[in-house]
């Protein structure tokens, strides 16, 4: 049987003491994560506030905007198409789909949705903003430092993303889902759901992956990804960016895909070129390393 010591009721509460000063770190962490989720909520609440306000010309000009002939995306390919001779095919004077609601509290949750919706568009930034803040104080100084543009980074490709889902996937995909038909007896008649759905699936979607650079820049720093590795593979890559591009846009037009996957491949090879800095850095502070020791 052990025999209980002065010294062993001291060590004893020591070991106490530090289990709950660590319990207490945690529950500090989970207190502190849920703050900024508070402040995440709130300020969601107030974009979509702000889209309640605003809903008409939303859904008017925003939502419902690539389903327009003079959309803006039609319009310059009509302009493109006459210039450069490209047929009367190319540009788009008719959407042949006709919107309806199926639902008793359709239109209600649409409005729903859709606010919340652009204001997770406006909020991102902010969204990225509390993330920061919240993985910050665990970085290092050096770390600090290589980060420290991620928000901003971060939201302007996020930015460029949804544009370009917006502006060229969404209308290049509803032009040629809504003009394709199996027989001349099918009307195209689309519900509301599926036409909102469609459009953020399109626009988030891309907004996602314009986030590539970010995402090879956290990997090059974990040393998970390497620019030796991007370029070796740079066939594969290629190949899936035109299977991911003729996923985005349905359309045989191999115009059209190449319009979609263009970005993405300047989106690769600008990966490849922020991979190669940070595999630099890496090398130049392990050389500096074991010169000094």
């Amino acid at each position: 049987m052990r025999k209980i010591t002065g010294k062993s009721i001291v060590d004893s509460i020591k070991n106490k003491g530090k289990n709950l000063e660590a319990e207490m770190s945690f529950f500090d962490h989970l207190e502190v994560l849920r703050w900024h989720l508070i402040r995440s909520a709130i300020a969601i609440v107030i974009f979509m506030s702000l889209a309640f306000t605003y809903y008409d010309f939303i859904f008017d000009t925003i939502i419902m905007g690539p389903k327009k002939p003079d959309f803006w995306t039609y319009r310059m390919m009509c302009t493109i198409g006459n210039k450069f001779n490209l047929g009367a095919d190319f540009c788009v004077t008719k959407i042949p789909i006709r919107i309806i609601n199926t639902e008793m509290a359709g239109q209600f949750t649409l409005q729903i949705n859709s606010a919340l919706l652009i204001a997770l568009i406006l909020g991102f930034p902010y969204l990225l903003y509390e993330i920061w803040r919240f993985v910050k104080p665990a970085l290092t100084e050096i770390e600090r430092k290589s980060a420290s543009g991620f928000v901003f980074y971060a939201t302007l490709l996020f930015a460029l993303g949804v544009l370009f889902g917006y502006y060229i996937v969404s209308p290049l995909s509803i032009n040629f889902l809504a003009n394709y038909t199996v027989s001349p007896e099918i009307e195209n008649t689309i519900t509301i759901d599926s036409y909102l759905s469609s459009v953020a699936t399109l626009s988030l979607g891309s907004g996602i992956i314009f986030e590539l650079p970010i995402v090879i820049f956290i990997l090059s720093k974990i040393g998970i990804m390497t620019p030796q590795f991007m370029r070796s593979s740079r066939r594969y890559a290629v190949v899936i960016i035109l299977i991911i591009a003729a996923v985005i846009t349905p359309t045989p037009d191999i115009l059209t895909m190449l319009t979609v996957s263009a970005p993405l491949f300047l989106l690769y090879e600008l990966s490849i070129v922020i991979a190669a800095k940070v595999y630099k850095k890496k090398m130049k502070a392990e050389l500096d390393f074991y010169r000094k020791s």
